[in-house]
């Protein structure tokens, strides 16, 4: 390189450029969940099982004795249940979240493919049509929200005892206990296909999935 004037001597070489980053999925890994979406499913995840326990400790006489300290236990039952809907509510701030909230809200025809399939017990993935949820997930997820609205409210009429009839009262009592053994019932087949899936719990926890699982399982997910 030549001298410039007065100068010492000949400039500096050139600084090498700096090499690029990696194309989004070059390590053959796709974005599913945020981290927002992310943080809701778990502290809701944690909310709920604290819930379900300690609904527990009330209702089985064995757990009440092991646990003892009944008082405590109705208070963790009670605001634990108040506080369900709200990681959810202040997730909404998060345009992810927003999306994949429309995307579980829309039964698409491909949706009704994936059942009969189930039905059929047809596990070749090309029978199984599904979008970024599949519909099992669509209605697990409508399930669970109206569940807990459900209980939610069934819930405040028990607790305000003063404001409300005794027959809604008893009312409220009978689908409140029956609808938590439900909910008990399935959250157990949620965590069993769960655990039976890791590359759905890696997604859950990390965010990502690898692609050939997601053309795989998830085939119209581009499209969406």
């Amino acid at each position: 390189m030549t001298s410039t004037p007065g100068s010492a001597g000949p400039t500096a070489e050139a600084t090498p450029p700096r090499s690029e980053p990696p194309a989004p999925g070059a390590d053959g890994r796709i974005r599913r969940f945020s981290r927002a979406e992310r943080w809701v499913h778990r502290v809701t995840g944690a909310l709920m099982l604290l819930c379900v326990v300690s609904a527990g400790c009330l209702y089985v006489p064995q757990l009440a004795e092991l646990v003892g300290r009944r008082a405590l236990v109705v208070t963790l039952h009670e605001w634990s249940g108040l506080l369900l809907p709200v990681p959810l509510l202040l997730g909404l701030g998060s345009r992810a979240l927003r999306a994949d909230l429309r995307r579980l809200n829309r039964f698409l025809p491909y949706d009704k493919e994936w059942l009969r399939a189930v039905r059929r017990r047809d596990t070749r993935p090309e029978a199984r049509p599904a979008g970024k949820f599949n519909a099992g997930q669509k209605l697990y997820a409508g399930w669970i929200a109206g569940a807990v609205l459900v209980m939610l409210g069934t819930g405040l009429l028990m607790w305000f005892t003063g404001l409300t009839p005794v027959l809604w009262r008893t009312s409220a009592t009978f689908v409140h206990d029956w609808l938590a053994l439900a909910i008990g019932i399935v959250l157990l087949g949620h965590i069993g296909m769960a655990y039976g899936d890791p590359q759905a719990r890696r997604g859950m926890r990390t965010g990502s999935v690898d692609r050939a699982w997601a053309e795989r399982e998830h085939p119209r997910w581009k499209e969406e």
